[in-house]
């Protein structure tokens, strides 16, 4: 350790540290810009330039490596003298225009400003003009003549996104950010760029000129989308979601948000939004009051299932279970081979924060950038630190990080070369497999996880959505879970549509379904509105089994109402115990019931993989669903629909089973699967394995297919006649 004074204080730091980490661990703070605690060092905008003891200058305080019995002044004459002269050099050509900045009030820039620039400016010549870039529908760069050049935003894209989709071009004051040409910046975390932008030159698109900052109320809240259970600040005006930003905690989400979680806010205040209770009646929806369609509700729910989004609150799913039917929330799950064998809940095996200690990581079956991109971020940071990423998938997506070893096969041999990472694995001295969503909707799924558990290393579950962990705690699946749900004549539908099963003909084929939902998605005889996850109290239980509570931001939109209260009328109605709950609070303490949540978290199970056969014959259908059709929320969102990852789906195959059927890319083909068909526009991709086609699950164009895996057919003479 190195021995370090600053302003008279004394502290500790290792070897290779700077200044500036010296001094926050002191708690004091040296102005600056381009320095950014997750980022490297770049030096480049000076404003936290020390007195440093002997120094012939003033030096910066991120840069300058800490050599011991060093003496430094943050605050001395010679370093305000220097912060101030550097604060008048970046003046010098940024617009003055505070009062109509989007960033103005929370501007960092403006700030320090206020601490270290002048009264007045010395320079009279003409500012310099930038003119905008248009980045694309989520990062706003309309007024660049504002950027100082700290390069935050490029170095964040190279470092943490993994892509640089940003550069700097020019030199002195004809420096610019920049984008690449005809390119947008389409990284699932590009939203980070306007957090970590100093002033008002990156902003957000959507919430560009809708409220101040200081009009907006602030509440804490948790995402509910994948399984990691980001922690999130929700800002509030009138009532009204004005902007998701991320709440820093080390050991989930850090200080990074993805897209998804940043911007599908959008939806809540959409034209989709269903504020009042709906009857299908003759064929046609008519607006009712509660009391109505509960009454209409409960007369038509007869040997009747429950389907439960697992992005649901834990009271939610609690409640749901209750209502005396099969329930479960594995929606896009098709192989349940594995229940009753499992010794508890399975869950990522590790905290979140452990992922940066393992030294090998067998991702398997996981398009692990679109469905965790925060997971993906940590990955790429220990890749960085040596970590080696090996890949088992029927794809070979650029997850931007070094892939020690990637084996893309048919969906059908997942399990087969499964076995040949055995080796690799056992040679770490702290290894783990990684099941991704790919590899838990598999119809091999059970045996998948026994093989990974058989080879002898840590196995972790990369949840798929925020209550993964917490459907299971809150007592689903329940009475046979989907099997036995597929059985029965009518359903209780919660937060969920169509395009969130494994097989979005199963909701069609049921008599009477009654719809617990936030939108207007006309799947259902009763529509009941149901707040979302800002209008509600309740329980995530993330991926490593942290449970993390939260409160409603805002009010309820119209007459919907918080799902627990419309459940536990529900329940009443139909005459079952154990709803009698007045608060959420109770909810909760119901279901928990003193339990200790990590006491029943295990990855063990005695499901034997000779038991599972699978089908290799024909066209494989490989299905992913991508990040913004994922759940309601994302799906409705205007600003994440007009994405390069919001574009329709597509029948990506490789070149040898394009020319067998003797089609080219931007042809339209015909697919079939069982019963069911989709249209299609072929693309080319190499790097797909042979026989398969990949045929995006969770939109529309593709939802009459049916299941997620599976033999589908071809037939070019159908895509001549759609061309």
């Amino acid at each position: 350790m190195l021995k370090i004074e600053i302003d008279g204080k004394e502290v500790e730091v290792p070897h290779g540290a700077t200044v500036m980490d010296a001094t926050n661990k002191l708690g004091i703070y040296v102005p600056h810009f381009c320095y950014h605690k997750k980022l490297s060092i770049a030096a480049n905008c000076r404003m936290c330039l020390v007195e440093v003891e002997k120094a012939p200058k003033p030096l910066p305080a991120c840069a300058t490596p800490v050599t011991d019995g060093m003496k430094v002044k943050t605050a001395s004459g010679v370093a305000k003298k220097a912060q101030n002269s550097v604060m008048e050099f970046l003046l010098i050509n940024h617009p003055l225009d505070c009062p109509i900045c989007d960033q103005g009030g929370e501007c960092q820039l403006q700030d320090l400003a206020v601490g270290y620039g002048g009264s007045a400016s010395r320079f009279q010549e003409e500012k310099r003009v930038v003119l905008h870039k248009d980045i694309g529908p989520l990062v706003a760069a309309e007024e660049m003549s504002r950027c100082i050049q700290c390069t935050r935003c490029v170095r964040f894209g190279q470092e943490v996104a993994g892509v640089m989709e940003l550069g700097m071009i020019g030199r002195g004051e004809h420096a610019e950010i920049v984008a690449f040409v005809g390119q947008s910046v389409d990284s699932e975390l590009s939203g980070n760029m306007i957090d970590i932008c100093p002033e008002g030159a990156l902003t957000s698109k959507p919430f560009r000129y809708s409220a101040r900052t200081w009009e907006l109320a602030r509440r804490k809240s948790v995402s509910p989308h994948d399984g990691l259970g980001s922690n999130l600040v929700v800002q509030v005006k009138q009532n009204k979601v004005m902007r998701i930003l991320p709440l820093e905690n080390e050991a989930i989400n850090e200080c990074w948000l993805s897209d998804k979680d940043r911007f599908s806010y959008e939806a809540l205040n959409s034209e989709d939004r269903l504020t009042a209770p709906m009857v299908r009646k003759d064929g046609r929806w008519e607006e009712t009051d509660w009391q109505t369609a509960l009454e209409f509700s409960v007369n038509g729910l007869k040997d009747f299932g429950v389907l439960a989004s697992p992005h649901s609150t834990l009271e939610e799913l609690y409640l749901t279970g209750k209502l005396g039917g099969p329930a479960d929330f594995r929606l896009r799950h098709c192989d349940f081979s594995g229940d009753g064998k499992r010794k508890g809940i399975p869950w990522l095996g590790m905290p979140i924060a452990d992922i940066a200690t393992l030294d090998r990581v067998l991702v398997v079956g996981s398009f692990l950038r679109k469905d965790h991109p925060l997971i993906a971020q940590r990955l790429r940071q220990a890749a960085k630190r040596g970590t080696q990423i090996h890949v088992l998938h029927s794809v070979d997506d650029d997850w931007l990080m070094r892939i020690a070893s990637r084996k893309i096969v048919a969906p059908s041999d997942i399990l087969s070369a499964l076995g040949s990472f055995a080796d690799v694995l056992k040679a770490g001295k702290n290894s783990a497999i990684l099941l991704g969503n790919f590899a838990q909707q598999h119809p091999q799924a059970a045996a998948i996880h026994a093989a990974a558990q058989a080879m002898g290393v840590k196995v972790g579950f990369l949840g798929e959505a925020s209550n993964s962990v917490g459907g299971y705690v809150a007592g689903l699946p329940a009475t046979g879970g989907i099997p036995e749900v597929s059985r029965r004549k009518s359903l209780v539908l919660l937060g969920l549509e169509d395009l969130d099963l494994a097989n979005p003909n199963l909701i069609k084929e049921k008599q009477f379904i009654v719809n617990l939902t936030s939108f207007k998605s006309g799947v259902g005889d009763v529509l009941l509105p149901i707040a979302p996850f800002t209008e509600t109290s309740g329980t995530f239980i993330n991926t490593e089994g942290r449970v993390q509570g939260f409160h409603a931001a805002v009010r309820p939109m119209g007459d919907a109402r918080p799902a627990w209260k419309v459940l536990r009328v529900l329940g009443t109605m139909l005459g079952r115990p154990g709803f009698e709950f007045e608060t959420v609070e109770q909810v909760r303490d119901a279901c928990m019931a003193g339990r200790d949540v990590q006491a029943l978290l295990s990855n063990s199970t005695d499901f034997q993989p000779l038991e599972t056969k699978s089908n290799t014959s024909g066209i494989q259908r490989i299905a992913d669903v991508p990040i913004y059709f994922a759940d309601p929320l994302a799906r409705r969102s205007a600003p994440l629909q007009k994405t390069r990852d919001a574009r329709a789906p597509m029948a990506w195959m490789n070149g040898k089973l394009l020319a067998q059927f003797k089609i080219s890319p931007g042809e339209k083909i015909k697919i079939t699967q069982g019963k069911g068909e989709a249209v299609l526009v072929a693309a080319l991709d190499d790097k797909l394995p042979d026989n398969c086609v990949r045929v995006a699950a969770g939109h529309a164009s593709t939802a009459g297919l049916g299941a997620m895996f599976g033999a589908v057919t071809l037939d070019r003479a159908s895509a001549e006649k759609a061309a």
